[in-house]
């Protein structure tokens, strides 16, 4: 918030934490969703600064309760007052078990399930939209789930995270081409967005965490460039957000940096593009009307 950057407001979102310790298993996502509300409402108070932190809240349900999370839904809905905006069930899978998260277990082809998808459809009913955590080789998974339900706004997080470790290591060039083919294939759906960024994490092996030095955010820039280019190209800028995905990116490299990087990267844009890229579409797609952008 202290970075020297104009930063307005940030989303929120679920990280497993502040989890209820008691009560219905399936409820107990909504601690984080009481806790983060809570900070959500110091920011808002103004004795914070001028920042609003948390103005939008994206938290976790289990979507494979099928229709019976509806409840889990509300719950959030109450918890987050006006400020709970979407969901995110974390399906990222591989191959290679190597790469995949055990805090978060999914089996393959998750966003392709029947039980799933009933409770995927509960969101758009409830006005509220999910975030897409997947691997690159699941992005026709995405693409499938955006056809299947045109109604429910989809956020891609982390550019569709493509992989560069494990059984991706030494495969830079096919796995770009894969990645950004398939990244158009999702972007063919209007009712996807995509957050540009997370390309900070051990996943992509972009290095940075390596270096003798800390990265400079021209290091970054032009390390990020072939992928922020590639997003904003298929999605244009509309439908394309600046994310920080802090503070998972801190390993390679600082706040400040990042976002200089990020005014690097597009320096050449129009000033529209450049509202919608830092915040416009953010505004946009987590509903957050009450946020001024000046």
């Amino acid at each position: 918030m202290t970075s020297g950057h104009n930063i307005v407001a940030t989303v929120y979102v679920q990280a497993q934490s502040m989890y209820r310790q008691s009560g219905p298993s399936e409820m107990r996502a909504v601690g984080e969703t009481e806790f983060v509300n809570g900070v959500a409402a110091m920011f808002a108070s103004g004795a914070l600064g001028r920042p609003r932190a948390c103005a939008g809240i994206v938290g976790h349900a289990d979507l494979t309760l099928g229709s019976r999370v509806e409840p889990v839904l509300l719950t959030h809905l109450r918890a987050g007052g006006d400020r709970f905006r979407g969901v995110r069930h974390i399906t990222s899978w591989d191959a290679d078990t190597r790469l995949n998260n055990p805090d978060y277990p999914s089996p393959p082809a998750l966003l392709r399930d029947r039980t799933f998808r009933e409770g995927i459809a509960v969101l758009p009913r409830l006005g509220l939209s999910f975030d897409a955590m997947v691997y690159h080789p699941q992005l026709d998974d995405v693409a499938d789930l955006a056809g299947a339900v045109p109604n429910l706004p989809i956020v891609l997080n982390h550019c569709g995270v493509p992989l560069r470790i494990g059984a991706y290591e030494g495969r830079r060039d096919e796995v770009f081409v894969r990645w950004s083919t398939a990244l158009r294939r999702v972007a063919a759906h209007e009712n996807v967005s995509v957050k540009v960024g997370g390309l900070g994490m051990r996943y992509t092996a972009l290095g940075f965490s390596e270096r003798p030095e800390p990265p400079s955010s021209d290091v970054v820039a032009t390390q990020c460039r072939p992928y922020v280019e590639t997003c904003n190209e298929a999605f244009g800028a509309s439908r394309c957000m600046f994310e920080s995905n802090f503070p998972v990116d801190k390993v390679s490299y600082s706040y400040q940096v990042f976002w200089n990087a990020c005014k690097r990267l597009v320096s050449g844009a129009t000033p529209s593009e450049k509202t919608a890229l830092f915040g416009g579409t953010a505004r946009h797609v987590y509903r957050l009307n009450d946020i001024s952008l000046g």
